[in-house]
């Protein structure tokens, strides 16, 4: 059977249950802000975006100007409560430890924030060195740009066709399908709304799991339906 060339992790909301941290924060501020939103609402239009780009859709979309300040302001109030709240998905350490292939991080999220949540829930040590912030690659697009995606298959060598990615949000999905890489839907984590799987899947999954149990089976499973397609 053929092996990927690489396994890609989306860290927020796939490795570590930080996206409801992240949208309760959120929300709180754009609410005060002048435009009511809540938490909800954010996981599940805007989850896999970078704050300021949230803040420039619902900018758009409410016609109030925010203050650029409040970019800063979030970043700070996220970082305290995920250094203090932030937990590991269940059953991910197992999952992440089956697969021998070669793997990395894809994110929007910084990766000082990136490092400090995985030393915090003991994922770092299967990462270390192979961490890819859309924030800090040259080009400096976030997802959904394909950026950050390429850019990691380049340095590890890797076809972008036989890559994996794991990915819980839209907009996620849309930047490894334009990268031109597979993508498995994750829907695990507590920001996971009714209709989530139908939302990856359309955005371009090729199957969505709920429990990393499901992982090391369903990347064989596709990679046997890649070679008999």
């Amino acid at each position: 059977m053929p092996q990927p060339d690489l396994v890609i992790f989306d860290c927020d909301g796939v490795l570590v249950d930080s996206e409801i941290i992240a949208a309760r924060v959120e929300a709180e501020l754009i609410t005060l802000a002048g435009y009511e939103i809540s938490a909800e609402e954010i996981a599940e239009t805007y989850a896999g975006l970078t704050f300021k780009d949230i803040l420039m859709r619902v900018e758009e979309k409410s016609k109030i100007p925010f203050q650029a300040s409040l970019i800063d302001r979030a970043e700070d109030l996220v970082d305290r409560k995920l250094r203090s709240d932030v937990r590991a998905i269940d059953g991910v350490r197992e999952a992440v430890a089956a697969v021998t292939l070669p793997h990395c991080i894809c994110s929007n999220s910084r990766s000082e924030r990136i490092e400090f949540m995985l030393e915090k829930v003991h994922l770092l040590p299967f990462f270390a060195g192979r961490i890819f912030s859309a924030l800090e690659i040259p080009s400096k697009k976030t997802k959904p740009a394909p950026d950050v995606f390429l850019f990691a298959a380049e340095k590890l060598n890797a076809n972008p066709a036989s890559t994996f990615v794991i990915e819980d949000s839209v907009h996620g999905v849309h930047g490894a399908r334009t990268a031109g890489m597979r993508v498995i839907g994750f829907t695990g984590a507590s920001h996971s709304y009714p209709g989530h799987a139908d939302a990856l899947t359309e955005a371009g999954a090729e199957t969505v799991i709920r429990r990393w149990a499901e992982l090391k089976s369903v990347i064989a499973a596709l990679s046997e339906w890649s070679a008999d397609a």
